[in-house]
């Protein structure tokens, strides 16, 4: 029955939506304020999408029932990965994950390297794994995805439960989601994050309960829910197979890369005065013609080694009977082929062609041997048969700062399955500061973002569209940064100035609007079937400034390769006073709102402005700052006291959180 109210309500706000906004954009905009007229009008569009992609989500909303038993012989490695948390709370989760019901083995993966780390585990009979000597410091290390990657190479379990260090599972997780990797299509199963040092009123808006509810059941139904970095269960299968797909895909593109680069630097050879010789311009055309039939066979799809091995020989062959036939080179060519850095390490791993390096080989004078010795030299970089590197096969993702949603849509892009078990089988630590929580939120968002500049999932062919719409529906929700500076900015300058984005405010203004919000909210009430919204709904606003700076980092590293930085979300309150500075742009709002609505009042007085303008841009104003008030509290939010213990949010929620079992009891 909640489906039938749900699905009624997305067609009705799809309905009402399309009505206001198509209303607003034909005959209600005001040209002569055209400046705020349309950005607003363009923000109003945007949460259209917004809650119609919303809509989307839950339209498919799949409860599931219970698994089925998993086979005795399922295999599991459970991960702890870790940096630089204190080593009790590492080992508390750890312990916690030895007493796993399920056969298992335990390992700890500390990127830290740490001797006092290692010492622990080992006593407490605990595997430990840390960077090889492979893993020298020029290469690629990718943070918490190259933590888990290395992981993969040193264990062999079938199953893989990934903790965040304080994350502190139930004795039976393993119990209640193996069962549903009976279906060998499925890759991953994710389990809610709960955090059991929140207070009840949530003040740092920590708990998700929309998002761990009707939004991953929602992603669910259209098999889209995604991998969250922690309490989740993977095949190694799938991985393995993910890694070798990527491995062939960057080795395919460096190949090429150098097959470019080759022609490039034959070409500028001819035009030099020693390939008039016939000897020379023959040895070019046989090169030339062995990297024409290349191109061929790899578009054909034929072995990559074999490729770049017959195009070597030819190289080979020429550079021989050049130099046999006493023809000499400039020795400051070799030197400068020598010198010249062909090849580095890509961000997948693989080795791959420098990306400057066609433009440096085609505007170098090259000689005709010089020429022959710069292909080889760069077919050479690229060789398939690696043995020096670390780790060329790089399973999870490392496109982004958060690895989790890039590899689990690349994982069904390759087909495979993945399931959302609602039901709370670990529970972790939420920031107990603003600044923590802001840190975490910005990583958050700018990984995201990184995944949607790089790998859009609306281009990703072998994607469902359900599958493309639910990546991009997380996506397109950072960037209501934008849309919120427009909104905050309408009122103050009606107010302020009697300046109306609108041509008026008549009945057939609050006859589109009033219904489509109204069936808006119900839509998030039905959805949620009385799980709490209002404080998600209060920072997806207020935290405007981080979704702005999340987007703007994210699009300077991947268009100009400008780095983030990756900081570990630290697990206890960081000291001092309240931070304010922290808050400043929305303080700088908040003030200009205060003020406006002030103005607005003495310019009515006066009769300056019309009753109804006023009126409604109060209500307005006051709503704005209503939502920015959470800020104040998290600011002044001294960390949580264990006596306001809160409990989980939602319709399943047991009584007395602090005790699993009876927790995990009630959950769906």
């Amino acid at each position: 029955m909640t489906r039938f109210w749900t699905r009624l309500c997305v067609v009705l706000t799809v309905i009402l939506g399309v009505n206001y906004v198509a209303w607003r954009w034909l005959a209600s905009l005001n040209w002569e304020a055209w400046w705020i007229a349309v950005p607003l009008v363009i923000a109003e569009t945007y949460s259209l999408i917004d809650v119609m992609l919303f809509g989307l989500t839950v339209w498919n909303l799949k409860i599931r029932k219970p698994p089925p038993a998993a086979p005795d012989t399922a295999t599991v490695d459970v991960f702890i990965t870790t940096y630089n948390e204190p080593l009790d709370l590492v080992m508390t989760t750890a312990l916690a994950a030895k007493d796993i019901r399920w056969p298992h083995s335990t390992w700890i993966l500390d990127d830290g390297n740490r001797p006092e780390m290692r010492e622990l585990a080992e006593s407490n009979g605990t595997g430990y794994v840390t960077r090889g000597a492979d893993w020298t410091p020029d290469m690629p290390r990718h943070a918490k995805a190259g933590n888990l990657n290395n992981a993969l190479m040193v264990t062999s379990g079938e199953y893989l439960l990934i903790l965040d260090a304080d994350q502190i599972p139930e004795p039976d997780i393993l119990d209640k989601t193996l069962g549903y990797f009976n279906d060998d299509r499925v890759a991953l199963v994710q389990t809610p994050q709960y955090f059991i040092n929140v207070p009840a009123d949530d003040p740092l808006g920590s708990q998700a309960p929309l998002f761990y509810g009707p939004i991953q059941q929602g992603k669910d139904g259209w098999n889209a829910a995604f991998f969250c970095g922690s309490n989740a269960i993977l095949r190694r299968e799938a991985l393995m197979q993910l890694g070798l797909v990527g491995y062939v895909k960057a080795t395919e593109k460096s190949v090429r890369r150098a097959l470019a680069a080759s022609r490039s630097a034959i070409k500028k050879a001819r035009r030099s005065a020693e390939a008039e010789n016939p000897l020379v311009e023959q040895m070019l055309n046989e090169v030339e013609a062995a990297t024409e039939s290349a191109q061929q066979e790899l578009e054909a799809g034929a072995s990559l080694s074999e490729i770049t091995y017959r195009v070597r020989r030819k190289v080979d062959d020429a550079v021989r009977t050049l130099v046999a036939a006493d023809f000499s080179a400039l020795q400051s060519d070799l030197e400068e082929i020598a010198a010249m850095e062909l090849a580095h390490v890509g961000e997948s791993g693989v080795t791959t062609v420098a990306s400057d390096a066609v433009d440096r080989m085609s505007g170098r004078d090259w000689s005709p041997l010089g020429a022959l010795e710069s292909v080889h030299a760069v077919l050479d970089a690229i060789s398939v048969e690696r043995t020096d590197e670390a780790q060329p096969i790089m399973p999870l993702a490392t496109i982004s700062v958060t690895e989790d949603m890039a590899t689990a849509m690349r994982l069904h892009a390759l087909g495979w399955k993945s399931v959302y078990h609602h039901e709370i089988l670990a529970n972790g630590l939420a920031p107990e500061d603003i600044k923590t929580m802001l840190t975490q939120r910005l990583r958050w968002a700018q990984g995201t973002m990184q995944v949607l500049l790089r790998e859009n999932p609306l281009v990703q062919r072998r994607l469902t569209w359900g599958q493309r719409l639910m990546y991009f529906s997380t996506m397109w929700s950072y960037l209501s940064g934008f849309a919120a500076v427009v909104y905050f900015a309408a009122p103050i300058i009606y107010l302020t100035l009697g300046i109306l984005p609108v041509t008026s405010l008549s009945f057939d203004f609050f006859i589109r609007f009033i219904p489509f919000m109204v069936v808006n909210q119900m839509l998030f009430v039905i959805a949620g079937h009385g799980i709490p919204t209002w404080r998600g709904q209060q920072y997806s606003l207020a935290l405007f400034p981080t979704w702005i700076k999340a987007c703007t980092t994210a699009a300077r590293n991947v268009w100009f390769g400008r780095p983030l930085g990756f900081a570990v979300t630290p697990k206890a309150r960081q000291s001092g006073g309240p931070s304010w500075s922290l808050i400043r742009p929305q303080i700088i709002v908040a003030a200009l709102l205060a003020l406006a609505m002030v103005v607005g009042v003495l310019r009515l007085l006066s009769g300056m402005s019309e009753p109804l303008g006023t009126l409604v841009n109060v209500a307005w104003v006051s709503f704005d700052l209503v939502v920015l008030s959470v800020l104040v509290k998290a600011v002044l939010y001294k960390g949580f006291v264990p006596e306001e213990l809160a409990a989980p949010e939602g319709p399943e929620s047991p009584e007395r959180p602090e005790r699993p079992e009876e927790r995990n009891a009630d959950a769906v």
